[in-house]
């Protein structure tokens, strides 16, 4: 079982504001028609896992951008998923260990982690083994961070980036999962 993170941050590290807004993102207009690598990556997951912030986010975007893949939205509260979801769309209260487990039995070869805390508890349990980090060249000086305070170094390996005429920095790395420090 892969899984990956691909998601924009603040130059200063947010993912979004304090609110939850994402309206420092570039829009459509101002990405000059480049996908920053976007549909390769989709095309190589299987099922995507996002936490209840994110799956609302998402939501109020109005038209839903993931079609028939597989959505799983981690909540221990209860959810209502519109009906027109409802057949690829479920949700799920269980640690990430045993998700990827639950997943991984399910014949999923490829996740896809989305959503501030949900990255971080992916993160802190050892279960993320690439992330992809596009830095959108704005400070925002506030908002809600990526990265929570870990429960020890996490030692990342380089793959390699991408700058884009918009600003934009693409990142690609590798988590090592066997540490000898």
């Amino acid at each position: 079982m892969k899984t990956s993170v691909y998601i924009a941050t603040s130059l200063d590290g947010f993912i979004a504001r304090q609110d939850g807004s994402i309206d420092w993102l570039p829009s459509g207009e101002d990405a000059e028609d480049q996908d920053y690598g976007y549909a390769d990556f989709i095309r190589s997951v299987d099922v995507l896992v996002m936490g209840r912030n994110t799956f609302e986010t998402v939501l109020s975007f109005g038209t839903w951008p993931y079609g028939e893949m597989p959505v799983v939205v981690l909540s221990s509260q209860h959810l209502e998923i519109p009906d027109s979801l409802a057949d690829t769309v479920s949700v799920m209260s269980a640690p990430p260990g045993e998700l990827v487990q639950r997943l991984a039995e399910q014949d999923y070869q490829h996740l896809y982690i989305d959503g501030g805390r949900t990255i971080q508890g992916f993160l802190r349990d050892g279960l993320i083994d690439q992330l992809i980090l596009t830095r959108v060249p704005v400070l925002i000086g506030d908002g809600i961070p990526l990265f929570g305070a870990p429960h020890g170094d996490i030692h990342l390996e380089h793959l390699g980036t991408r700058q884009f005429t918009s600003g934009l920095v693409q990142s690609r790395y590798r988590v090592i999962k066997d540490q000898a420090f």
